[in-house]
């Protein structure tokens, strides 16, 4: 089993002067559903090399057992530092392609050609294809086969506008990931703020924050061993 972790390569707040990336939490509790399931995991991100980390999710508030393993797991660590450029990335490489989220991807991932075709592709051959957090904005400009939004009329979850309002980035973000789903024709649902809440349509998987990161990963694992039954 391979498994394609894309990052965000973006690492400034819109104009606030502060810095943003990814969100440790999403990147870290999926590697070791990943890891810990004998996956081989390469992680990918638009520049390559060491992706830009959110400073404000290394904070002692949001670190997890899982951060703390990741950042003391040198392999791991190595592996963050040298990532792969999406450009060089095939999805048929790949069994699963996850998304950790963090502000970063609206700015950057969201208008990637390399990532929207990566999963255009990888979703059309039937490939795993998971989201979290910010992510599933980032599936605004991605097709169908048929040339339609690929959310359109899919059940699908990301950061709500509440929860967006909570952290009081909502004049600052480029688009609101809940608006934007529903703008493409996504069937939007969400959980309590903050809760887990993670949605399927086939091999599409989408979860609403940090904390449904990891039942999001460990949904795409049983996904992908099903149906390699």
């Amino acid at each position: 089993m391979k498994v394609l972790m894309v990052l965000t390569s973006h690492d400034t707040l819109g104009n606030t002067g502060k810095k943003t990336g990814f969100w440790l939490e999403e990147l870290a509790a999926p590697y070791y559903v990943f890891q810990d399931a004998g996956a081989e995991i390469t992680l990918a991100s638009p520049k390559g090399g060491r992706p830009p980390l959110d400073p404000k999710s290394n904070e002692p508030d949001f670190q997890t057992a899982d951060t703390h393993r990741f950042e003391a797991d040198e392999t791991a660590m190595a592996a963050l530092g040298t990532t792969a450029k999406l450009a060089d990335i095939s999805h048929a490489d790949y069994d699963i392609v996850f998304y950790p989220g963090g502000h970063g991807p609206l700015w950057d991932l969201t208008e990637d050609r390399n990532s929207i075709t990566l999963i255009e592709k990888a979703y059309e051959a039937g490939k795993v294809v998971a989201l979290v957090c910010h992510a599933p904005g980032i599936l605004r400009d991605v097709k169908a086969a048929d040339g339609t939004p690929l959310v359109a009329g899919k059940k699908v979850t990301g950061f709500k506008n509440t929860e967006e309002d909570g952290v009081g980035l909502s004049d600052i973000v480029p688009y609101l990931v809940e608006n934007v789903l529903k703008e493409k024709g996504g069937v939007y649902s969400s959980g309590p703020d903050w809760g887990i809440h993670v949605v399927q349509e086939g091999n599409l998987i989408t979860g609403q924050n940090p904390a449904s990161s990891k039942d999001a990963a460990l949904l795409a694992l049983t996904t992908f061993q099903q149906a390699a039954k």
